[in-house]
């Protein structure tokens, strides 16, 4: 027997690849930093459909105060509409404020934000 040698099993390992323990932490690392860009990722298309509904509220709001500039002092009068089944137009118009023969105008804009009211008011005086 002595052409026979005794190879230890230390060397028969390759360590050229990877392990599935590796493997295995490299996917859970990849899966935590997922799970943070998908919660970011549904903040920021929350944020924007706020955005888009109080730009929207702001612009009904600069309608009606435009709409206003082409009426006459004497019609100038309160009202409330509904607009697109969402937003409560509210026109407030205060005689007399803040002075004799001047009108204050307020346009309130409310709509409902996941289970709370918003709105959007512009204000503006007009002398007869």
């Amino acid at each position: 027997m002595m052409g026979k040698k005794i190879i230890p099993m230390s060397g028969l390992r390759n360590n050229k690849g990877f392990t599935l323990v590796e493997i295995m932490i490299a996917i859970f690392i990849l899966v935590i930093a997922l799970l943070g860009l998908i919660s970011v990722t549904v903040m920021v298309i929350k944020g924007n459909s706020f955005s888009k509904t109080m730009t929207t509220a702001t612009t009904l709001a600069k309608d009606k105060m435009e709409e206003l500039k082409n009426t006459g002092y004497g019609s100038l009068a309160s009202d409330t509409d509904t607009v697109e089944s969402i937003y409560t137009r509210t026109l407030i118009v205060t005689p007399d404020s803040p002075a004799a023969n001047m009108k204050t105008i307020e346009v309130k804009v409310e709509w409902d934000w996941q289970g709370a009211t918003r709105n959007v008011t512009l204000r503006t005086i007009v002398a007869q």
